[in-house]
């Protein structure tokens, strides 16, 4: 049986595409008074440049939403914390109102479903009006359990943060955790540069606080956070790594691997919905025909070039072989770790995804997967 690497390029973009398409929408409600940096801190966790200035459709007096076509992110922007008691309750009952609005559509699209409450550390002091908001909002949340998570914005000074953070859990406050975040690099002088940092603790206790179904939606819009990305990517990878040792528990004939594909295709459509990088069939093609064979080839077949074949254990290169399930889920393994690999590259700046049309980029690939399929080896023997 032969296999089109420009067909399973195109079954690789539909999977893709099918794949974002149905990521459920994430939606965020960010609190806090003016001047806490809440757009900084948007557009520094987010891949879309959404906070920007005048952008977003007001909903009540007191908060606007924030959307981009084809993101699958709303942000629920609040204001008006400095104009009052009157003003910050209104702000309250309007964001309760927002929150059971969406519960009773009973469409997870349509819920909100984390609160970032952010105050900025700057200011030196928590605001007693800010604990009292805090306060009487987990009145109400007793009913509605929507996670809040208090974020220490334009954090300096680690041990101020720090400081401000004991403060708060000192209020004992119905609150998911405390963060302390600075968002973007701070020059202080043209000597010193006080790092962003805490933008990867804030996506990993937002993935620990939202439902499984939001988890790959995370993943997608979020850029702050490569590690998430890659735990996330790894889990997918031995998910498709237990389907093809389950494929190939009765030994499959080299000739017949083409059954493993669709449970590869998979794979590679979901680490690339949670990367949210761009991904064109020719990049798929360059990939393809770098790992498991060209157009034409018998993907993992009898044409298979031999010195890639040659590593994976119990195979060898000898014609009319047969690939057992360990086998089977080392070559998906392989080929899995390869793609996040590459998907790490690209995301850090360090490999453009066009590369992958080149020769140069094509023996990059290549190389790596036979790195993989040599660590595996070592590991199954």
């Amino acid at each position: 049986m032969t296999i089109d690497t420009e067909k399973v390029a195109a079954d690789c973009i539909n999977a893709i595409n099918e794949r974002i398409r149905n990521l459920k929408n994430l939606n965020i409600i960010i609190a806090g008074k003016t001047g806490v940096g809440k757009s900084t801190l948007i557009n520094s966790v987010f891949r879309e440049q959404l906070a920007e200035t005048g952008m977003g459709k007001p909903v009540t007096t007191h908060m606007r939403k924030i959307t981009k076509k084809g993101f699958p992110l709303t942000i629920y922007d609040t204001r008006g914390f400095e104009l009052g008691k009157d003003a910050q309750k209104e702000v309250k009952k309007e964001v309760v109102e927002t929150i059971r609005e969406g519960l009773a559509e009973k469409d997870v699209n349509k819920a909100i479903h984390c609160i970032w409450y952010c105050i900025n550390t700057a200011s030196n002091r928590i605001e007693p009006e800010e604990i009292e908001w805090l306060r009487d909002f987990s009145e109400e949340n007793r009913v509605i359990q929507v996670p809040v998570i208090i974020v220490l914005t334009q954090a300096f000074s680690k041990k101020k943060a720090d400081e401000m953070r004991k403060a708060i859990l000192d209020e004992n406050l119905d609150v998911v955790q405390v963060v302390s975040v600075l968002a973007e690099d701070y020059e202080i002088d043209e000597d010193y540069v006080v790092k962003a940092y805490g933008l990867d603790l804030l996506i990993r206790v937002m993935s620990e606080s939202l439902p499984d179904e939001l988890q790959d939606t995370l993943q997608n819009v979020q850029k702050a956070s490569l590690e998430e990305k890659k735990r996330h990517a790894q889990a997918v990878v031995a998910t498709a790594t237990a389907a093809a040792i389950a494929e190939g528990a009765t030994p499959i004939p080299l000739a017949d691997c083409a059954v493993l594909i669709p449970t590869q295709v998979a794979m590679i459509a979901s680490i690339t919905a949670l990367f949210g990088l761009d991904v064109s069939k020719s990049i798929i093609m360059g990939f393809i025909s770098s790992t498991i064979g060209t157009s034409g080839a018998t993907v993992l077949g009898k044409t298979v070039v031999s010195s890639i074949l040659k590593f994976v254990p119990g195979v060898g290169s000898a014609a009319g072989s047969a690939i057992s399930g360990a086998t089977a889920g080392l070559i998906t393994t392989a080929l899995g770790e390869t793609y996040i690999l590459i998907m790490v590259a690209v995301f850090k700046g360090d490999m453009n995804m066009n590369d992958l049309e080149t020769k140069a980029g094509k023996e990059k690939v290549k190389q790596l997967f036979k790195e993989r399929l040599k660590l595996g080896k070592g590991s199954a023997e």
